[in-house]
């Protein structure tokens, strides 16, 4: 199994507590002696792990992919390897071909707002269930929401509040990941220029990808740039959400929208904070999309129906944030608003998807930062977004 994920998400404390009760070896590749032996002899280094054996980032030395893929051939023996990475193998060809089929991936985000809470949400359960949402009110408001948002979700610092050491803590996290993770995956030979266009990326979050525009902005060619955006991709720093037809093969050729993976990074490279938000509010639309697009990415990993995420946009203009699309092809549309208030011309975008989705039109919700959970007509309703972790959330983990 590979449990991957970006830098700082938990995987390391994670493994550490699936132990079973065996023994199992832990090996960390961020050690450099360690590094240097596995670099030097990836077969001879395999072979003298006995026994279950945990390799930790395993991103530092793809070179043992083959060599773990030769040992599983030869004997088959479920949980053997566990290995965890900071690089996503799926966007690295000679990486997921050496274990295609010899391995579970699992990713793991930072921690969703019912994780941060000790609880697990059923969120996007409900909403493809069958029952009408009954009427509820939360306490969150959007002062609350706002500050959620902005702390984002990495483990070690959610619990800290002062932007400064916040703030220290994002600048070594970003280094980090682009003098070593990045490195590790290629050669990048304008390495100063990556901390610029994580920056321009991050205000451009939730917009749909514009290499020409982000080319120039960079002033990078064309050709490095989606190279470089391909390499935040696959340590986790920024994700896609495609475009939904209804049309399968209309689907490939429709421009994403790109998104960076959790708010708190995003918000510190955008340089916004809650001093900056009360200066130009029109930014907290900006922040929600983007927060509430990254929960339910996470939520997405353990629901029932695995839903995928897309964005929509008709020939008509009329848009909806989210598309939620599960394995038995039902839609959901999602819309997210900063404003308290709702109004039915808030449906509009879902409305025109309910026509192109036709009998596949599940349900429609638009997220906004009131408190009351409203019935906008049938299969139509208006939820506060904290009830993305308060509708359907399991009781507490002891």
């Amino acid at each position: 199994m590979l449990v991957n994920g970006p830098r700082q998400s938990g995987k390391t404390t994670l493994v550490w507590s699936l132990r079973d009760g065996k023994p199992r070896r832990y090996i960390t590749l961020d050690e450099a002696p360690t590094l240097a032996a596995a670099k030097a002899d990836p077969s001879g280094f395999i072979a003298a792990l006995e026994g279950p054996v945990t390799l930790d980032e395993i991103q530092h030395a793809p070179e043992l992919f083959p060599a773990i893929k030769v040992v599983i051939d030869r004997k088959r023996e479920p949980g053997r390897f566990l290995l965890t990475g900071s690089a996503n193998v799926l966007l690295l060809p000679r990486l997921a071909e050496s274990l295609a089929g010899r391995m579970q991936i699992l990713t793991l985000w930072p921690l969703s707002q019912g994780e941060i809470e000790g609880g697990r949400e059923g969120f996007l359960d409900a909403i493809f269930g069958e029952g009408a949402i009954k009427h509820f009110e939360v306490a969150e408001t959007r002062d609350d929401l706002i500050r959620r948002a902005l702390r984002g979700g990495y483990p070690g610092i959610i619990e800290w509040t002062d932007e400064g050491e916040r703030g220290d803590w994002f600048n070594s996290y970003v280094t980090t990941l682009l003098q070593r993770d990045v490195r590790d995956l290629a050669n990048v030979e304008g390495l100063t220029a990556l901390p610029h266009l994580l920056s321009l990326l991050a205000v451009r979050s939730g917009s749909l990808v514009n290499f020409a525009e982000l080319s120039r902005s960079a002033a990078v060619a064309q050709s490095t740039l989606k190279r470089y955006v391909t390499l935040f991709q696959a340590t986790f720093m920024v994700d896609t959400v495609p475009a939904w037809s209804a049309n399968l093969s209309k689907r490939l050729i429709k421009a994403p929208r790109l998104v960076v993976t959790d708010t708190g990074l995003m918000s510190h490279l955008a340089r916004v904070s809650q001093a900056r938000l009360e200066h130009d509010p029109a930014l907290a639309g900006w922040l929600l999309e983007s927060f509430v697009m990254t929960e339910l990415r996470k939520q997405a990993v353990w629901s029932g129906g695995r839903p995928d995420l897309f964005h929509f946009r008709a020939v008509t203009g009329q848009e909806v944030d989210v598309i939620l699309e599960d394995r038995a092809g039902r839609v959901v549309g999602v819309e997210i608003k900063a404003s308290s208030k709702v109004a039915a011309s808030d449906f509009r975008g879902i409305e025109t998807l309910r026509t192109v989705a036709r009998k596949r039109f599940h349900r429609g919700v638009v997220l906004y930062t009131g408190r009351q959970a409203l019935p906008f007509g049938p299969g139509l309703h208006a939820l506060p977004i904290s009830a993305l972790w308060r509708l359907g959330v399991n009781k507490p983990r002891r």
